[in-house]
């Protein structure tokens, strides 16, 4: 709730992200009156891809990117696959470099977001 007030975001909405950010490890679960969740880590052990992938899933760009292994019958002649490839890498790579500690710090100072990646 206090959250959801804080950010303004619905408690629903809230309810619907937080168990999978628990069941992935990334939030544990305080039972008792001051209960609720907390961080399992420290912010600045937490990249923004984790906690994506921990509420959406994958973040490939196309379903054929979404497992290891390219399975695809059609991708040894498929004229976009190096570019679908290159856009997943990219998005990876930036939201691997930005942790939940940056997020924080850019709200709080009102700076722009630092990230080790380079455009």
């Amino acid at each position: 709730r206090d959250i959801s007030a804080r950010q303004g975001l619905s408690v629903k909405y809230l309810e619907q992200i937080v168990p999978s950010l628990s069941k992935s490890g990334l939030l544990l679960s305080v039972r008792g009156p001051q209960g609720g969740y907390k961080l399992s880590r420290k912010p600045q052990e937490y990249t923004i891809g984790d906690i994506l992938r921990a509420i959406e899933g994958n973040l490939a760009p196309i379903a054929c990117l979404s497992t290891e292994v390219n399975d695809c019958e059609h991708a040894d002649t498929c004229a976009t696959l190096q570019f679908w490839k290159g856009l997943h890498n990219v998005v990876n790579e930036y939201v691997d470099s930005v942790t939940l500690d940056d997020l924080a710090h850019a709200a709080t100072s009102g700076n722009p977001i630092e990230s080790s990646y380079k455009f």
